[in-house]
């Protein structure tokens, strides 16, 4: 029987969200575990030393280690101390896998799922976070606006197309990633809280896509009827979207018990099995584990609306 690898996701996240599982890809076993440290980065720099050597690969959740900017990438300042404390063991932040994995999601859903984008409005809640999705929309057709200025820096200014956010990203990116990441986005408690706002953004779009946390944290008390393409959701929060008035819910990565984990769990477990260090992994390794892994987007009806 395959040695049992273990993933753990250190997340900056409420520890009321952690979770574990154990599952089988391509005949190895892996232990998966999420771990919240409740906003507190010193504790996340502590315990990744204490399991440093001890596991086969750390997911780093809650925070991203990097800002896209086009094809130039600017490292957060407070991820790169996070990260920096593994000296032993691989640490992902599951940027690799949102530009491969979210990207195909995308493809698979116009050409499988028979949902089409084509001159839908569609609420990127972050584009910067996710390039490789906000692209796919785009090349699907989608009428696409992009809510980095507001869900990240609270300016009620929409970006309305690609161009619009490659040079919003390449003007603050070099700030951004000064900034404690605690002012960008929601971590600890505050991740249970839902402060509904900007509720004509969410209303003029027929899709919803992007980071969970950013989606949740201002979510008006009624949709009607949206599709929402996301991450990390628990049962939880797939009650609160049906209680909200969401059609449909697509989850990128599949779900494991009762809940899908983020892309920084996942690249890690694609991590381990590639052998190869984390500096030597190419999206088209990615791509190649995608196909012979099969994963494919979670798709849950949440009302008898059509996608």
């Amino acid at each position: 029987m395959a040695e049992l690898k273990r993933i753990v996701s250190i997340s900056l996240g409420s520890s009321k969200r952690d979770h574990a599982v154990e599952a089988e890809f391509l005949g190895q076993r892996f232990s998966i575990e999420r771990i919240g440290t409740d906003g507190d980065v010193e504790k996340a720099i502590s315990m990744i030393r204490e399991m440093d050597g001890k596991v086969d690969a750390f997911g780093m959740g809650g925070i991203d280690l990097y800002i896209y900017a086009g094809n130039k990438r600017y490292i957060f300042r407070d991820a790169k101390k996070i990260a920096l404390a593994a000296k032993k063991t691989p640490i992902v932040d599951g940027s690799g896998l949102k530009n491969t994995l979210e990207r195909r999601v995308i493809r698979h859903l116009v050409r499988e799922e028979g949902i089409t984008f084509s001159g839908r409005k569609v609420l990127v809640v972050s584009g910067a976070d996710r390039f490789g999705m906000a692209e796919a929309l785009v090349e699907a057709g989608a009428d696409a606006a992009f809510g980095d200025l507001v869900f990240s820096l609270g300016l009620p200014v929409m970006l309305r197309s690609l161009r619009a956010l490659y040079i919003a990203a390449r003007l603050l990116a070099p700030i951004i990633v000064r900034l404690p990441f605690t002012m960008l986005y929601p971590t600890g408690d505050k991740q249970e809280k839902v402060v509904p706002k900007y509720a004509r953004y969410y209303h003029e779009a027929e899709v919803i896509a992007g980071d969970f946390l950013f989606i949740r944290r201002h979510l008006p008390e009624k949709l009607n009827g949206q599709t929402i393409i996301t991450n990390t959701v628990t049962m939880e929060d797939i009650e609160l979207l049906r209680q909200r008035g969401a059609g449909m819910l697509i989850t990128t990565t599949p779900e494991l018990e009762g809940r899908s984990f983020g892309t920084n769990v996942m690249e890690g477990m694609l991590l381990a099995l590639s052998d190869k260090a984390a500096d030597q992994v190419t999206p088209d390794d990615y791509n190649r584990l995608l196909d012979q892994i099969g994963i494919k987007p979670r798709i849950v009806r949440l009302t008898d609306q059509p996608a």
